[in-house]
């Protein structure tokens, strides 16, 4: 019952609400804002984790009354290098990531001593086991992940070539590539590590952007069919009122279980849940602004979907 009446409110509002203007609006903030982001990365760069840098992977064991919280503070006092502390499937189990020596030729001597670091905290710990990313491996995937990332790109446009005219299928890729970039330009503005998870959190927003995306292109291809006599801008228009409810449900019941990976998950899962919050709600106003705006402004029509007799005349 509340739902159907929320579904209700949202629907009343969006009759009453300009939606050309806000249209037109958020789409000119958009362009303004993948312009920044373009100038951010390209001054700014991004911190690359070891992922993609290299380092020293090393897995101890502690007593098990001992936090991440006393490991971190301990070893940062400790080294100038930045270490990350991650839990391991066992309590007392951690993996401990720290960036290689600027020497490599003196990783030994140059590596922090963790049992001696950690020795106030625990007086019986036991090294398990230390290993070396060297940056080949990290160039390595770099490369694999930025192919990963293209092979996407170019498989979405062909699906978008193949389900909608182009104009449409312009809207919708423009609308993937502004959601990519801000979410890399807040990883290049706050310097946050740019690791593997924060890689995979760029692919799912394109998963997800694209969905949302797809979902009004849908409606707006099935008016141009019916209302012929609209004009691109009432289709526009239409299919936003139609689809705002689902997309606004969809989107607060999806950053609700971010937001709960976000303050629950820890550290770890700490820049994969910033990339998807961010990547959601741009997806969510790039759909409605660009997915919307680029088709009207390229020319798009009820003519493009006009259906053509077949002759039957051998």
């Amino acid at each position: 019952m509340n739902s159907t009446n929320s579904n209700k409110t949202i629907e009343t509002l969006t009759k009453a609400m300009p939606l050309t203007k806000l249209r037109y609006f958020t789409s000119v903030l958009s362009v303004i804002l993948m312009i920044s982001s373009l100038a951010v990365i390209s001054v700014k760069g991004f911190n690359w984790g070891l992922d993609f840098t290299g380092g020293v992977v090393t897995e101890v064991r502690l007593d098990s009354l001992v936090t991440s919280h006393e490991i971190q503070t301990l070893l940062s006092g400790t080294s100038e290098q930045d270490v990350s502390v991650i839990s391991a499937n066992e309590p007392g189990r951690w993996v401990l990531r720290y960036s290689l020596p600027a020497s490599d030729e003196n990783v030994g001597n140059n590596a922090i001593d963790i049992a001696a670091v950690l020795l106030p905290l625990d007086s019986n710990i036991e090294v398990l086991n230390s290993s070396i990313v060297g940056p080949q491996v990290g160039l390595e995937l770099a490369e694999q992940g930025g192919l990963a990332l293209l092979v996407s790109v170019l498989c979405i446009m062909a699906y978008l070539s193949y389900r909608f005219e182009w104009r449409l299928a312009s809207g919708s890729l423009l609308a993937l590539l502004h959601d990519v970039l801000l979410v890399l330009a807040f990883f290049s503005l706050t310097q946050m590590e740019f690791n593997l998870t924060v890689l995979a959190a760029v692919m799912a927003v394109l998963g997800y952007s694209l969905n949302d995306s797809i979902v009004i292109a849908d409606r707006i291809r099935e008016l141009l069919t019916i209302k012929t006599n609209w004009t691109t801008t009432q289709v526009n228009d239409e299919a936003v009122r139609a689809t705002f409810a689902r997309t606004m449900v969809t989107s607060g019941t999806t950053l609700l279980t971010i937001s709960a990976l976000w303050f629950m998950g820890g550290p770890p899962l700490e820049s994969f849940s910033i990339a998807m919050f961010i990547g959601i709600i741009t997806g969510t106003w790039s759909s409605i602004s660009i997915g919307t705006c680029l088709p009207e402004l390229l020319g798009l029509n009820s003519e493009h979907y006009k259906l053509v007799p077949i002759d039957d005349t051998p």
